[in-house]
């Protein structure tokens, strides 16, 4: 029998150690920033530690915390770099038509007629909104698709599909 997949979600990274005393820089990717720590224990991206965040306090270069077990500068340094992920259930859920990008990844991408089109690999952002990647059903190649009301009008995380409506093509342009 297949082990269901443990999602988990970055959280932040520890960018630097924050004085003599322990504590770390970290750039959170939180709602609001201090609270990284209160979805529950952080790992690293192998999931290999774990870490708790005994307290926070926001700084204007982020967030400073004291980590558990992390009582000097040297070990403070030694987890510069570290990416710190949470396990998906330990999240609030997203809210009406909103999404976590781990939710999209792996569902199935089908037309209005529900026909497969293929399986979205990544949710992407390169500063104009996100885009879903898809890649085509029987092929390696990848297409991005705007994630708006029109292109992607239903999103069904029950089934694992979301109806996608692709931009017509022009006659220049293949598939």
């Amino acid at each position: 029998m297949e082990q269901p997949r443990i999602r988990r979600i970055l959280l932040g990274r520890i960018a630097d150690a924050h004085g003599i005393r322990g504590e770390v820089l970290i750039h959170s990717y939180a709602e609001v920033p201090e609270d990284i720590g209160a979805y529950g224990p952080l790992q690293d991206a192998a999931g290999a530690r774990t870490f708790e965040i005994e307290s926070t306090r926001a700084s204007p270069k982020g967030v400073v915390a004291r980590l558990k077990g992390v009582g000097d500068r040297t070990a403070a340094e030694a987890l510069k770099g570290t990416q710190l992920y949470v396990e998906r259930d330990h999240l609030p859920d997203a809210g009406e038509d909103a999404y976590y990008h781990t939710d999209l990844t792996g569902l199935a991408a089908v037309d209005v007629g529900g026909a497969t089109i293929g399986t979205i690999v990544a949710v992407q952002n390169f500063g104009a909104g996100d885009l879903l990647e898809i890649r085509l059903a029987d092929t390696d190649r990848t297409e991005f698709v705007p994630f708006t009301e029109a292109t992607v009008p239903s999103v069904d995380l029950d089934t694992g599909r979301v109806m996608v409506v692709l931009p017509p093509t022009t006659d220049d342009e293949e598939g």
